[in-house]
């Protein structure tokens, strides 16, 4: 089940953070730290990227403050980290796991484009 959370910042904006599971199949979890103007422009990011099924239900999983400096100081306010509970793993912007190969991702990709 995948759990998240959010933070509204003094600005008005929200840093959004979700766990879902490992795109691998492995059983681990996979951490989403999204920054946006709210709530659901931060989930409509991350559908954009192919994660259709992600909804954020409660927040039992708020971003830690850590994880807010984080995302504030990416350019691109999208990151992501493949074992949360590693504390020592950096974190790595959405490009990094975009450019991972097809079968670590899920599956197969068309070369129809």
């Amino acid at each position: 089940m995948p759990g998240g959370g959010f933070c509204k910042l003094p600005n008005g904006s929200v840093v959004v953070a979700l766990s879902l599971p490992s795109p691998v199949g492995d059983g681990t979890t996979v951490r989403f730290l999204v920054h946006a103007a709210n709530r659901a422009r931060a989930l409509t990011r991350l559908r954009n990227l192919g994660f259709r099924a992600v909804y954020l239900r409660g927040n039992a999983e708020p971003p830690t403050p850590d994880e807010i400096t984080a995302v504030l100081h990416h350019p691109d306010g999208l990151l992501w980290r493949a074992t949360p509970e590693n504390r020592e793993e950096l974190w790595h912007p959405i490009r990094a796991l975009l450019r991972t190969p097809p079968e670590l991702r899920g599956g197969p990709r068309s070369s129809l484009a």
